[in-house]
């Protein structure tokens, strides 16, 4: 699909043929085929996530940001550092992305001062646990996506006193996924790994895709201070 017949018929195609990915390699090498178009078609989805997350973030954020070092995990093409972050301040990045093509797109930015391959939630992170300001991750949480278990290493990674921040659609599609992460970010509240400092649930959250939804859906941006 051209950069210009990005109408949102066609972006939906895309979305829903995804669906039919089951395996990881399959997966991966969706988003490889849709790294090219990937900033186009999202923002005819009107995707929100990327500036509610990082604005979120930046909110609760007191510390010297030029010198913060932010994981931008499932980074991408890197719409949240690109598009976002670096806009607020911050100023020193590393992603991690289970797609080549989508790593390449990110770094043509020249934000990254590192980016990774990482089969998110089958392998570790490739990062130094405990390491990081503020760890970030957009869009990936979700059903048949990234399994909530990477909530713990999403923690692991982020320094004492560090802000988490992630997100995930509560659309009808998603609702049992989110259940499931809600209940693991309640355990590890209380297990004090971290504590929570924000839950905004946003209705327009992005345009819908699914056949048995029209208008906008809804999604939450979460915000955690690991303990």
């Amino acid at each position: 699909m051209s950069a210009d017949s990005n109408t949102f018929e066609s972006v939906k195609a895309v979305i829903l043929s995804a669906h039919k990915s089951t395996t990881s390699e399959e997966k991966v090498s969706f988003y490889n085929r849709w790294a090219e178009n990937y900033d186009q078609d999202v923002a005819v989805l009107d995707y929100r996530a990327p500036s509610l997350a990082a604005d979120c973030i930046s909110s609760h954020f007191s510390n010297v940001r030029e010198a913060a070092v932010v994981l931008d995990v499932a980074c991408g093409t890197g719409l949240v550092a690109k598009h976002q972050m670096k806009k607020l301040g911050f100023e020193h990045f590393v992603g991690v992305d289970g797609s080549e093509a989508m790593l390449g797109r990110a770094r043509e930015s020249g934000l990254y001062q590192d980016l990774k391959q990482c089969m998110l939630g089958e392998e570790p992170l490739p990062v130094q646990w405990g390491s990081f300001d503020v760890v970030v991750i957009v869009g990936a949480l979700s059903a048949g996506q990234v399994p909530i278990g990477i909530a713990r290493h999403l923690c692991n990674a982020t320094k004492p006193g560090g802000s988490i921040c992630m997100t995930t659609r509560s659309n009808q599609d998603n609702l049992e996924y989110k259940a499931a992460l809600d209940s693991e970010l309640r355990k590890m509240e209380e297990e004090e790994l971290w504590t929570c400092l924000e839950v905004t649930e946003v209705k327009d959250w992005e345009r819908a895709v699914s056949e048995k939804e029209d208008g906008y859906i809804s999604g939450v941006v979460y915000l955690y201070r690991k303990l």
